[in-house]
């Protein structure tokens, strides 16, 4: 089960359970749509995979699976994220 985490990673950008705006990648790393995208080219920075938009989990069941409140957050080095995204944005995510 997803753990919907409250917030962008890079940014710190609030994205709670109901945000169109979350990313996250196979490992749930979660960016905001701006950073996932244009910052780090859809290639997160953390494993290189692409990023997805997040689903949101119905309201019937918040109270019984609740979102994280959990916040991380640690900005990424730009100049390596750019490296990243240079090497792989060019390739699909499916031959990674």
């Amino acid at each position: 089960m997803l753990e919907i985490r409250p917030n962008c990673e890079h940014c710190n950008k609030d994205l709670p359970n109901t945000s169109t705006e979350a990313m996250i990648c196979s490992f749930e790393c979660t960016y905001c749509k701006t950073c996932a995208v244009e910052i780090f080219e859809n290639v997160c920075p953390s494993c290189a995979g692409n990023f997805v938009e997040r689903p949101i989990r119905p309201s019937k069941m918040i109270e019984k699976y609740p979102p994280s409140t959990t916040r991380i957050f640690k900005p990424k080095d730009l100049e390596k994220a750019k490296v990243k995204s240079e090497k792989y944005k060019h390739i699909q995510p499916e031959k990674r």
